[in-house]
């Protein structure tokens, strides 16, 4: 049986609702709609292509932008009528310019974020790089080069190991979150990210 035989698209004037999430941090980053031909579209190429209700056309999300959506999975529900996009996104998915359409707060409780803090990071690290900002003690990093970048991991690591034969957990907290942050520069340094070091934790998993 062909996919497209296992989606109801009968309802909603032949529409799918897709949740689109980031696949690295799990973000649903905006909702779409589909029609059988911009579904078949996105299976063909790769990219997310959606069906414009006000527009009354098929568009490729990021087409003009450039804030592409790359397809890493999509999965259908149990009833085939809601799709979940999980994509590689390039920029900004909003065209508000917001990171996710979902952006308006009405409550939120606190929450541990994951990779996202990771990522995060890494974007403040990578902007350090390429954008020198006085006082700042990354900036500082770069500008000294890859030897003390390589010698701050050093002594963050040696840190690590003196805090765990304290059996401190607060300082293991605090020593390993400075080691992540170095070991961050050093990645931003040769133009990585922690994606790649995820990727290889994978494939050993």
């Amino acid at each position: 049986m062909e996919v497209e035989e296992k989606l109801d698209f009968t309802k909603n004037n032949g529409l799918i609702p897709v949740v689109v999430q980031d696949y690295t941090t799990g973000e649903v980053l905006m909702l779409a709609y589909m029609n059988e031909d911009s579904f078949k579209l996105t299976l063909k190429t790769g990219f997310m292509h959606y069906f414009s209700r006000k527009r009354n056309a098929i568009w490729k999300k990021g087409e003009t932008s450039g804030n592409v959506q790359e397809v890493v999975s999509i999965h259908y529900d149990c009833d085939g009528d809601t799709l979940l996009a999980r994509v590689k996104q390039k920029g900004p998915a909003c065209h508000t310019g917001n990171r996710t359409c979902f952006f308006n707060e009405i409550i939120k409780k606190e929450e541990f974020a994951g990779f996202e803090v990771l990522k995060n990071l890494m974007e403040v690290i990578d902007d350090r790089k390429n954008n020198k900002k006085e006082g700042s003690y990354t900036c500082y990093l770069f500008e000294k080069g890859l030897d003390k970048i390589l010698k701050k991991v050093g002594e963050e690591a040696s840190e690590v190991i003196i805090a765990a034969k304290n059996s401190s957990k607060s300082e293991i907290t605090y020593e390993v979150a400075d080691l992540i942050y170095h070991l961050s520069v050093m990645l931003s340094y040769f133009d990585m990210d922690w994606e790649e070091v995820l990727k290889e934790l994978k494939k050993r998993g």
